[in-house]
């Protein structure tokens, strides 16, 4: 299976580094299956960055070498979801034992609904009924070195401002 990372570099060698903000599935190698999703995250972080070149980088993945691995996949929205993403954003201390989680992103709608419920303005039951409505694109969290032998680099595609 194809898996893109969007990078302001090319990223031959993937690597696990520390984060400097809380992330949806915690510290790792962040990866989708959906190239739009990760061209879009490049370009978001190129205006932020003001630079002017990016890249999609792609992987090919393997899924039967991945059933080796401790992982935990999330196919939708569900309440441990919710728990497991609040435990990584919340938490700063929060460390769990997965080689990789697999599930939805929690992108800028999505992230405003999660805003909302943890300001008690919006019930998790409630959380879930408003997340069921998005057409959510998925992502893949390489959280140790090892898990990260199951990619292989296939190119990067430059992506311009």
């Amino acid at each position: 299976m194809r898996v893109y990372h969007g990078s302001l570099v090319r990223v031959h060698e993937p690597e696990i580094r520390q984060s400097t903000r809380t992330l949806d599935y915690g510290t790792g190698f962040y990866t989708t299956t959906s190239y739009k999703q990760a061209e879009d995250w490049v370009r978001k972080r190129m205006r932020e960055s003001s630079s002017r070149k990016g890249y999609v980088n792609e992987y090919e993945l393997d899924l039967e070498v991945l059933k080796q691995f401790h992982c935990i996949f999330f196919d939708s929205p569900t309440d441990e979801w919710i728990d497991f993403v609040m435990s990584n954003r919340l938490n700063k201390d929060f460390i769990h034992d997965y080689d990789v989680v697999y599930g939805p992103v929690a992108n800028d709608r999505v992230y405003a609904c999660f805003t909302l419920y943890e300001g008690g303005v919006m019930n998790k039951q409630n959380l879930l009924a408003e997340l069921r409505t998005y057409d959510l694109v998925d992502q893949y969290l390489f959280h140790t070195e090892h898990a990260l032998k199951t990619l292989t680099f296939v190119k990067a595609k430059e992506i311009l401002l």
